[in-house]
């Protein structure tokens, strides 16, 4: 294995939903929960898989076809359910832990970068018991603030003291992911096993793809 990059400060971001945990199950539920009380019938649940991975709200509003106030009514519905069951709904991709737990043997730092509020992310961390293996762990506010992708990789690179963004890599399964790392000036790399398509992810100019969680290494023995 080329272990080059030891010594060189390499930083790997990952996302959390769809990337580190299967959440799909806890977030559809939890969106279900809100429309429905909100009045909205969901008819397929299937088509809720759109709310894994992107800034809740705004995909209230787009879903919904409501208004930024209106889509903070449903964000707060949404917490009322997952804050006691949809964030336990949850599961840890296999093979993934494995990945991180080897990027740290050689030398790479690893960090949590994710749209979720930063609170829920900790508390999905220690239940799982990944949070030690995590420098940081990043995401955006209850508020609202701080939940575009750029700002919470910015955010965690910040915190981290991280000068040299060309050893920094953002690994996600969303557009959002890929858009986020373009605009924070990193490189990226789109995961497969997640929520988001090959299309998707290349199309959004994914400087690298991974199939499976074992493909991250393969990516980073040849930086």
């Amino acid at each position: 294995m080329n272990k080059g990059f030891i010594g060189k400060e390499l930083w790997v971001l990952f996302d959390l939903d769809g990337t580190i945990t299967d959440s799909a199950e806890g977030i559809i539920n939890s969106v279900s929960y809100a429309l429905e009380k909100y009045g909205c019938k969901v008819e397929d649940k299937e088509s809720l898989k759109c709310f894994v991975g992107p800034p809740l709200q705004k995909q209230f509003e787009i879903y919904a076809g409501v208004s930024k106030e209106e889509g903070a009514k449903l964000v707060s519905l949404y917490r009322e359910y997952y804050t006691t069951k949809g964030i336990f709904e949850n599961e840890v991709y296999e093979g993934i832990m494995e990945v991180v737990k080897k990027l740290r043997e050689m030398g790479a730092h690893t960090c949590i970068a994710t749209s979720k509020p930063e609170v829920f992310a900790r508390q999905i961390a220690v239940h799982f018991g990944f949070d030690s293996y995590f420098e940081f762990i990043g995401g955006s506010m209850l508020d609202g603030g701080r939940v575009r992708k750029a700002e919470v990789i910015e955010y965690v690179l910040d915190g981290c003291g991280v000068k040299d963004k060309g050893r920094v890599l953002m690994v996600g399964d969303r557009e959002h992911d890929v858009i986020g790392s373009k605009e924070a000036g990193v490189r990226s790399v789109g995961v497969l096993y997640g929520y988001g398509s090959r299309q998707e992810l290349e199309g959004a100019g994914a400087d690298f793809i991974a199939t499976v969680p074992g493909d991250i290494l393969s990516i980073v023995e040849k930086i």
